[in-house]
């Protein structure tokens, strides 16, 4: 799942006339919200609005999410309705950011950039619209997902689209070795899922079996953004691995604030369904550091474990308090901020520049809405 951060922009709900019927409800949110989200006037992502952006670089945002939007039209007519729903209403356009800012900050950003970005948010938004099904999300960026507009039947195939139309324009644009990079991404992404699914309720859950499943289902598309556009200006192997690295570290420090997100958050500012990692039975790290803590206490560690497995909602809604009193949500942000603290570091290996200094804004600010979620 992804943070459902309140965005600074708004561009603006496109609903045609035309446009296919709900299954069921609409949800909440539908009217009345806080809009969908585009990058028009400035970064719609909030974890972007902390940084630096220069004429210059809002109009190659604004450049790249043209790009993606225009995307829905190259569909069969009767189904372009649903693409440009999920395309102008399901995501942020963080990681397609990243790569236009590694691009700048490695020599500049290209044409070849901004079909990057594109690729990499329409293989972002199909796991998106993928998890909604699974986790049976109702709402999303305050507005009613895929899933809950048209069923799991006719949304897990919008999502399909997504992914082969992102390995269309990869195939037509970039030679083999930059599209192998990206299917095998695209790979790793799923993979990642299906462990985690496979995972679920398993209370023998590692915290390297935790971190391996979070760098590839969040992660990777990450690391891809930011590897890859270094690589496209032709950056030293170091920096390459360095921009790698980044990316990586910023994908898991956010997918473990989002997991923070889910028990902590509240749904109107989140804009977004929360509560269903516990509910489905994902085993996320705040909860994982809960159940290491409790082994010296075989009484309250299997209480625990019963709450996770068979409580009711308000049993698991209780444990947020242990999470709290036994040191794990602590913990979990002790971790977190080593992950930023790699974010910074891997930011060595670049040169002074507007892009450097925005770069390395994002873990700060990503460091702030943490605080101010936890209270820590």
């Amino acid at each position: 799942m992804e943070s459902g951060l309140n965005p600074a922009s708004n561009l603006g709900r496109l609903i045609p006339a035309a446009f296919p019927a709900p299954d069921t409800g609409a949800g909440t949110g539908a009217n009345g919200s806080n809009g969908t989200h585009g990058l028009n006037g400035e970064a719609s992502h909030p974890l972007l609005n902390g940084g630096l952006q220069t004429p210059a670089m809002a109009a190659r945002l604004r450049e790249l999410d043209a790009r993606i939007l225009a995307q829905a039209s190259l569909f069969d007519a009767d189904v372009v309705a649903y693409l440009e729903y999920v395309l102008r209403c399901h995501g942020k356009r963080l990681r397609p950011t990243l790569a236009l800012l590694c691009g700048e900050a490695t020599g500049g950003i290209t044409d070849a950039h901004l079909d990057l970005g594109t690729i990499i948010e329409m293989i972002h938004l199909a796991t998106l619209v993928h998890d909604d099904i699974m986790d049976g999300a109702s709402q999303r960026r305050n507005q009613p997902t895929a899933s809950s507009r048209w069923g799991a039947e006719i949304s897990v195939l919008v999502g399909d689209c997504l992914f082969a139309h992102a390995l269309r324009i990869c195939s037509s644009k970039f030679p083999q070795e930059v599209s192998g990079v990206i299917s095998g991404a695209m790979s790793e992404v799923c993979t990642g899922e299906i462990l985690q699914t496979q995972r679920r309720f398993d209370l023998n859950l590692t915290f390297e079996d935790y971190i391996r499943i979070v760098r590839m289902k969040t992660g990777e598309l990450f690391r891809i953004a930011c590897h890859l556009a270094a690589s496209i200006n032709g950056a030293s192997p170091e920096t390459v691995a360095a921009l790698g690295r980044y990316g990586e570290s910023l994908g898991i420090a956010y997918q473990i604030y989002d997991d923070c997100l889910d028990f902590l958050g509240n749904e109107e500012e989140a804009g977004k369904t929360l509560g269903t990692d516990m509910e489905k039975g994902k085993i996320t790290l705040p909860f994982l550091y809960l159940l290491q803590a409790l082994k010296g206490d075989p009484a309250a560690h299997e209480a625990v474990c019963e709450a996770l497995l068979h409580g009711s909602p308000a049993d698991r809604r209780a444990l947020v308090a242990q999470v709290k009193g036994r040191g794990a949500l602590v913990r979990t942000l002790g971790t977190l901020s080593e992950y930023l603290a790699s974010c910074r570091d891997a930011l060595d290996f670049l040169p002074p520049s507007e892009a450097q200094e925005s770069l390395a804004a994002i873990p700060i600010v990503l460091s702030g809405h943490v605080a101010e979620l936890t209270g820590q």
